[in-house]
């Protein structure tokens, strides 16, 4: 075994075991367990991470500084109005954003074939955004992630709270596009299925 070869295999390894432990404890999200399960089962390619989507309530300090960003709350899973309206009431802090975030998947592979392998499968699948994260001999990883997102201020101290038939839009918009998201998984999947053998 060349060094490549050695680096890949003890990455892979390394992954395998930690996503298997996750899922042991109930840390990886259930829409993604079967195309991750499927994934590590094949011998050149394996999952680093992944989230296949989720909406939040994002609590910032006045400089908005990502260090300072804190889940007030966090599904991942469609929502109800009154979950949403309870997390903008029993909000204190300086702004809060409501945030329906898309899937996001890291694919490790051990060729520079097999991750363009996997950008033409994501293609294929109808996803715009993939692309090389790493390209080192015996590691690629192919940072894919979905489209389908909303990102908007619903709540600032001393300036604006949104009226309630603005939340529940938002609501509305952002279980849709959590729904199309989840079928979006469902097709990377199958590709992936269709393409590695």
């Amino acid at each position: 075994m060349d060094s490549d070869e050695s680096r890949f295999s003890m990455t892979k390894k390394h992954h395998t075991k930690t996503y298997l432990e996750a899922k042991r404890i109930g840390k990886v999200d259930k829409d993604f367990i079967s195309f991750c399960d499927f994934i590590t089962k094949q011998k050149e390619f394996f999952t680093s991470s992944c989230c296949a989507g989720r909406i939040t309530l994002v609590g910032l300090d006045k400089d908005e500084s990502k260090r300072e960003s804190a889940f007030h709350r966090k599904w991942h899973r469609t929502v109800e109005y009154n979950e949403i309206l309870e997390g903008f009431s029993s909000f204190d802090g300086y702004i809060l954003w409501f945030k329906q975030e898309p899937l996001i998947l890291h694919l490790g592979t051990n060729t520079m074939d097999n991750a363009r392998l996997i950008l033409e499968i994501c293609e294929k699948a109808g996803f715009k955004r993939a692309g090389i994260k790493v390209a080192k001999d015996g590691k690629y990883i192919v940072e894919i992630l979905g489209t389908h997102n909303i990102n908007a201020p619903i709540k600032e101290k001393n300036s604006i709270e949104i009226n309630e038939d603005y939340l529940k839009y938002l609501v509305k918009k952002g279980n849709e596009k959590f729904k199309t998201n989840q079928k979006m998984l469902k097709t990377l999947e199958k590709e992936f299925k269709k393409n590695l053998k």
